[in-house]
């Protein structure tokens, strides 16, 4: 199977996955409003779009790898969606794909949330990074550019909702200790 294909198929079990895991979520108690969320919906959705789609408008890919690079590539994407896997399960209930609180909802700071704040999203990002590199499309990464721009701007939606469902206090510590979406990056102050 050549990378690119397998790269369709893994981003496809991924989305299956996903899809059969939200059953799994706690009813939300508290959300944002649909206005508070727009913006982020509306980056991530046409960046994915335009990531999906954009290597059949743009003139044909920038460059050619090899095998070898190629698999890398499709490697780094396993490993990007398995983190977010990883996180998924280990919020449980708590997971919810808008931006929301739940019954006894907690700070989760152990886990793949010791690493990154948002561990889903930074292992989105590495796989969409390894995507848009393997398809090699100018488009592919513009299409990153506006998800992870809306990947950023729902986290800062998060951490503000969360600040002030969980307590300042309580979630300010958290973000004190754990950077937001680079391992070992900044921490916010």
């Amino acid at each position: 199977m050549a990378p690119l294909i397998a790269i369709g198929v893994l981003w496809l079990v991924w989305i299956l996955f996903w899809i059969a895991m939200a059953s799994w979520a706690a009813p939300a108690e508290k959300r944002t409003t649909a206005g508070e969320a727009a913006l982020y919906r509306l980056a991530t959705t046409i960046g994915a779009i335009v990531l999906a789609v954009g290597d059949l408008v743009d003139g044909g890919p920038l460059w050619r790898l090899g095998a070898l690079g190629q698999w890398a590539l499709f490697a780094a994407a396993v490993l990007g969606l398995a983190f977010t896997v990883w996180a998924r399960l280990y919020l449980g209930r708590l997971w919810s794909s808008s931006v929301t609180r739940k019954a006894d909802h907690h700070v989760v700071d152990t886990g793949p949330y010791a690493f990154v704040r948002h561990p889903i999203y930074t292992g989105l990002i590495a796989a969409l990074c390894a995507t848009a590199l393997l398809k090699a499309s100018p488009l592919g990464f513009v299409g990153v550019a506006l998800m992870t721009w809306g990947f950023w701007l729902k986290a800062r939606l998060e951490e503000r909702f969360l600040s002030e469902q969980l307590g300042v206090e309580a979630y300010g510590a958290y973000r004190r200790k754990v950077p937001m979406l680079i391992p070992f990056g900044p921490r916010s102050p």
